[in-house]
């Protein structure tokens, strides 16, 4: 009987010795980890980077001539980082409301569509480091005198896409919402004074203004805060955000990014 105990624990002594030993060489388990995201060799090895993009969102994501080949700063932005990657560009066009849904059920890599950065988005996707930087604002018909500043939106009603920050923004100043898909129905709406203001951001208007000169709208409030937008990807595509990084600083650092911002908005909104 003791002889049988002896074996026992001599056993039991050489199985955890070798346990140890396994977990002194490998490290643990973070190199598992890390081996297990493939979101930058999967890219590489299809030789795309698939992109969501609204393709409505003037001057960030839209077809030239209303019908034409899809253009914009986001886009063109989306198409220098995947150049520097080594990978073609490829686009879907998705409305902004199912867009964070079409992310998670890998419909695509990425979003390039001005989505603005907050912790609840952190909380759920990998960012990129931003390449715009900008600020809300409320836009309303040029003869409304009503509101000058965030706080007069309480009690008024705002057309906003239910699932951008900037509907955050004005229900936090005490907006009515009216659901709309974009920009373009926002600005209609408040037109035709149906509403009393939208609140999105400053570039789309600025952008609009300067092609639609009797537009008819105005800037009746700026929000302090600056808003920064970035790509978007899947939580744990670790790899993929880091070669995104990358190649966006290679395109600051060459002045890609500011010829493309100078492009578009005459000055440059990527830093």
């Amino acid at each position: 009987m003791n002889s049988l105990r002896t074996r026992r624990s001599v056993l039991a002594a050489t199985v955890a010795a070798a346990a140890l030993a396994l977990s002194a060489c490998g490290g643990g388990s973070a190199p598992a980890q890390s081996g297990g995201d493939t979101s930058l060799s999967d890219v590489k090895s299809k030789g795309e980077l698939i992109i969501a993009t609204e393709g409505t969102y003037r001057p960030f994501s839209f077809h030239a001539d209303g019908a034409g080949e899809l253009t914009g700063f986001d886009v063109e932005i989306a198409q220098a980082v995947a150049g520097k990657i080594g990978v073609k560009a490829t686009f879907q066009e998705t409305q902004f409301d199912g867009i964070f849904a079409g992310l998670e059920s890998k419909r695509f890599d990425t979003i390039a569509n001005q989505i603005s950065i907050n912790d609840e988005r952190k909380a759920k996707y990998d960012f990129s480091t931003p390449y715009t930087i900008s600020t809300g604002v409320v836009v309303t018909k040029s003869d409304n005198n009503s509101i000058n500043s965030f706080a007069d939106l309480k009690g008024k009603t705002t057309a906003q896409s239910l699932t951008s920050n900037f509907y955050k923004m004005a229900v936090e100043a005490g907006a009515n919402v009216q659901a709309v898909e974009g920009w373009a129905q926002s600005a209609t709406l408040v037109q035709q004074g149906r509403v009393d203001a939208t609140v999105n951001d400053k570039l789309t208007y600025l952008d609009y203004a300067k092609n639609t000169p009797d537009s008819g709208l105005k800037v009746a409030a700026e929000a302090p805060e600056k808003t920064q937008s970035a790509m978007v990807f899947r939580k744990g595509s670790t790899e993929l955000t880091a070669a995104v990084d990358k190649a966006l600083a290679d395109l600051q650092a060459d002045g890609t990014l500011a010829k493309i911002s100078e492009k578009y908005f005459g000055a440059d909104v990527t830093k």
